[in-house]
């Protein structure tokens, strides 16, 4: 590089140039003369050498501009997801519990496994808590209940009753990754046809009154031990009144017989 720079800085020092594109142009053209001339000490010039030994095990130059990346080390969690800076990446669910290299650049995430990528997915921004979800990387199981959503869930619920549709939707908003749930709703559901709706609905209040967030197998537990269903007129008395507190007839009819 010595020579070089000494050779066209003497060769353009009395040239004068009035834009450094114009500069560029003059340097270039002198270092392809410098690279044409013949070796002192053996056959050939720096420009035949480079096309004849070097070009040939040279690759094709990257067709996008490099990226600057950040990486960093996760742990794919039970929902086959990783977290990356307040998002979640789903990853292939072999890998569940297993530690992964992220490649973090502006528009991709990249998750890699003893140097081999496994999944790739396109940068996630704004809220946090997101989710990209790549349905492959789903188990079986889950895969199953894709044509099915929360929304569905909670309708089919609400047809068998209020306290069906409430454990339900505590069902749904129990895990991070909502169709991990699927297959216990799916499941409490499918309790009406074995028993009846309204022991599945008996069976949801009387769960409601222990904690907030039944699971299938409490449910399944208390029908399996026996409830009773409450009787039709029983169940009218104890649904909500939208128009509040409604005395009956009884109040208004005074006193029974034996205190006339």
């Amino acid at each position: 590089m010595g020579n070089i720079s000494t050779w066209i800085t003497a060769k353009l020092r009395n040239e004068q140039f009035f834009s450094l594109a114009e500069l560029n142009m003059a340097i270039r053209e002198e270092l392809e003369e410098f690279n044409a001339r013949d070796f002192q000490k053996k056959e050939g010039s720096r420009s035949t050498l480079f096309h004849n030994e070097e070009l040939p095990y040279l690759s094709a130059l990257p067709t996008t501009s490099y990226e600057l990346a950040d990486w960093k080390q996760a742990t794919v969690q039970f929902n086959y997801h990783i977290s990356v800076e307040g998002m979640l990446y789903s990853v292939p669910f072999e890998y569940i519990k297993r530690k992964v290299d992220v490649r973090i650049t502006d528009k991709i995430i990249e998750i890699l496994y003893n140097h081999n990528r496994v999944a790739s997915h396109r940068r996630l921004t704004g809220r946090k808590g997101q989710y990209s979800t790549i349905i492959e990387h789903m188990p079986p199981d889950h895969q199953k209940y894709l044509e099915w959503n929360g929304e569905r869930f909670r309708k089919w619920a609400e047809r068998i009753g209020n306290n069906a549709y409430l454990t339900v939707d505590a069902m749904l908003t129990s895990k991070r990754v909502e169709q991990q749930t699927y297959r216990s709703c799916m499941g409490l559901l499918k309790l009406a046809d074995k028993h009846s709706p309204l022991q599945l609905e008996a069976a949801c209040e009387k769960a409601l009154s222990f904690t907030a967030r039944p699971s299938y197998k409490s449910i399944k537990n208390i029908l399996s031990t026996g409830i009773k269903e409450k009787p039709e007129k029983q169940q009218e008395q104890s649904t909500p009144n939208k128009y509040g507190v409604t005395r009956g007839a009884q109040y208004y009819g005074g006193m029974n017989n034996d205190n006339k």
